[in-house]
Parts: C-alpha cells; sequence; structure tokens
C-alpha cells in the first residue's frame, strides 16, 4: 500500500507539473494603431513576458478594435475571458464608480502626481472593488498623454466651443466634461471617427496626439488646440478568476513586467510630444497654444457633481493624496 500511495502521489507531482508548464494564451486587445505608445508598450510587455517564462505564456497583441470596442471587451473580461485591455478609468467606472474620477478635467497634472496617487491608500482600496468586480490591474500607470481638440477652427476659451459636435466615446465623463464646455459631445466609436469627421457627422475629436497621428485625424481638420482637458492614462485589466487561477510565478511575471510596460509606456509617450507636434506642423496643421486653461478649469468644475453614485467628497480625497 505504501508503493501505491508513493506511486500516487508521485502521479499528482507530475500531472501538477504537467499543468504547470502548460502553454498559457492571452489576447490583448485595444482601439489604438499600431504606431502608438500604448501599443508599443503592450509589444514590449508581450515579449518580456515570453522571455521571462520560456515561451509558456503567449500573448497576442490585437490593435484597432480587432476584438471589439473598448467597452464590450471590458465586458468580455468580467465575464471570464482570458483577455486583456488597454482601457480608462472612465470605462472602469461602469463597475466601480469611484475610478471614473481618474478621468475627471483639469485633476492631475502630471505621472508624477499620478504616481503618488496610485501609492496611496485610496487607490489601493479602488483596486480591491475592481477585483471584486471581475477585474485585475496588470498594469495601472501608463502615461496615455494629455487629451487635446482637433477640429476646423481654433478653440481657445469654452466660448469658442459653443455649439460645437464633438466626438467623444460612449461614457459619462466625456459626455459631462464636453457639456460643460458648451459643446455638443456625440458618441462615435474610435474607429469611426475618421469617416464621422470626413463626413461632417462632428465637427471635432479629442484624443492625445499619438492618438490623433495614428488615426490620420489630421487629413480631416487642421487646426489642434491644445486644451489638455484631461491627463490621461490607461490601465490593463484581466478576469480576476483567470488570473487567480495561474501558477504563482506566471502571476509575478505579469505584475512585474506589466508595470514596467507601464514606465515604458509613459516614457515612449513623454519622449514623444514634441515629435508629434512637428509631425501635424508638417502636415499643415496649426497647433493652438494660447488656450486659457483657467477659463476651461472653471467652466468644468460643475462635472464633478454629476456622479450620483460617487462617494461623497471623493475629489477632495483624490486632491488631499496628491499633495
Amino acid at each position: 500500500m505504501r508503493f501505491i500511495r508513493w506511486g500516487l502521489a508521485a502521479l499528482s507531482l507530475a500531472a501538477a507539473a504537467a499543468a504547470s508548464a502548460q502553454e498559457i494564451k492571452i489576447r490583448f486587445a485595444h482601439s489604438l494603431s499600431p504606431t502608438e505608445p500604448a501599443h508599443l508598450a503592450a509589444e514590449y510587455f508581450a515579449k518580456n513576458v515570453a522571455a521571462r517564462t520560456n515561451g509558456r505564456v503567449q500573448i497576442t497583441v490585437f490593435p484597432a478594435e480587432q476584438l471589439g470596442p473598448g467597452k464590450d471587451v471590458n465586458e468580455m473580461i468580467r465575464q471570464g475571458a482570458n483577455v486583456m485591455n488597454i482601457t480608462d478609468p472612465g470605462y472602469l467606472s461602469d463597475f466601480v464608480p469611484d475610478v471614473g474620477v481618474l478621468n475627471g478635467p483639469y485633476l492631475i497634472k502630471t505621472p508624477q502626481e499620478y504616481e503618488k496617487l496610485l501609492a496611496s491608500e485610496w487607490f489601493k482600496g479602488i483596486d480591491k472593488k475592481l477585483e471584486a468586480a471581475g477585474f485585475k490591474l496588470i498594469m495601472a500607470n501608463g502615461f496615455f498623454g494629455q487629451r487635446h481638440l482637433i477640429s476646423d477652427k481654433a478653440v481657445r476659451k469654452p466660448e469658442d466651443m459653443a455649439g460645437m459636435t464633438v466626438r467623444v466615446p460612449p461614457n459619462t465623463m466625456w459626455i459631462e466634461t464636453f457639456k460643460a464646455m458648451g459643446a455638443r459631445p456625440t458618441t462615435v466609436q474610435w474607429s469611426e471617427v475618421y469617416n464621422a469627421l470626413q463626413q461632417n457627422v462632428v465637427q471635432g475629436a479629442e484624443a492625445p496626439l499619438g492618438s490623433l497621428w495614428g488615426s490620420k485625424l489630421q487629413e480631416t481638420r487642421k487646426t489642434i488646440s491644445l486644451t489638455g482637458h484631461f491627463t490621461a492614462f490607461v490601465m490593463w485589466p484581466i478576469n480576476a478568476a483567470f488570473f487567480n487561477k495561474l501558477p504563482k510565478d506566471v502571476q509575478t511575471v505579469l505584475m512585474e513586467e506589466g508595470r514596467k510596460a507601464g514606465a515604458e509606456m509613459t516614457r515612449l509617450t513623454l519622449a514623444s510630444q514634441d515629435e508629434y507636434l512637428g509631425k501635424f506642423k508638417a502636415a499643415g496643421v496649426t497647433i493652438v497654444t494660447d488656450t486659457d486653461t483657467a477659463a476651461f478649469q472653471k467652466a468644468t468644475a460643475s462635472v464633478y457633481t454629476a456622479f450620483p453614485k460617487w462617494t461623497p467628497g471623493l475629489r477632495e480625497t483624490v486632491l488631499a493624496n496628491l499633495k
């Protein structure tokens, strides 16, 4: 009987070893072009994870909404698909409302401020709530860039945007922000924004410089106003239950390489800003730099009262953690 028990134990260990050595495949989705820092960071992540796991973990990146719009991909993740996504706090606020404050207008100014916030007890609590909602954040520290407006005229103050139809994603923060600016926000999927501008469905669109260039929007509009209304960061969620079933060493690699990829994305984004401005100017785009930031900040202050599901005093809590 002792030999039988030893044999069974050996078989069990062998089965466990075989299971842990099985190849793990993860699809990584996003809505952006393959030229953007966010995509390059995702490829950097996939390459490093494969190298550290000797090819055991294979991550394939699918840009340009190949797996569907970002909102749909987040729902796939929540339901258990072994998919990652480049998303932002605004979309994740569908599941944990308070995280949406991170997308607020004129709230966070620099990547350094954001890193400080990620280290706070407040964000650790948000992270736990996201995990309870089904999302494990592999990366939360990727700087996406300040978001600016491309349109057919210069916008220096909120009055210049009065009545302008502006493409925004289907997200409450964007809709409320552009209403407060005086515009008429119109929800259009990012993959359709070029056609929406070309066909005058909308008069303007907003995004970081890399996304504006990556989608070739300069072919449809020739003025970029540096409104900087959002200082944007992205997050990479995966299904929490799927993550928790992975071998511990794989979990460690994903988390460590996720943070490194976030730092790489931030580096690439910061390094590319002047380059993108140069490209736009060479393409005949006028860059409006004398925007009245204080006027826009004042106009959008009311946005922070438009979210009844937020914890009372949420904006003040975030600001306190930034001091």
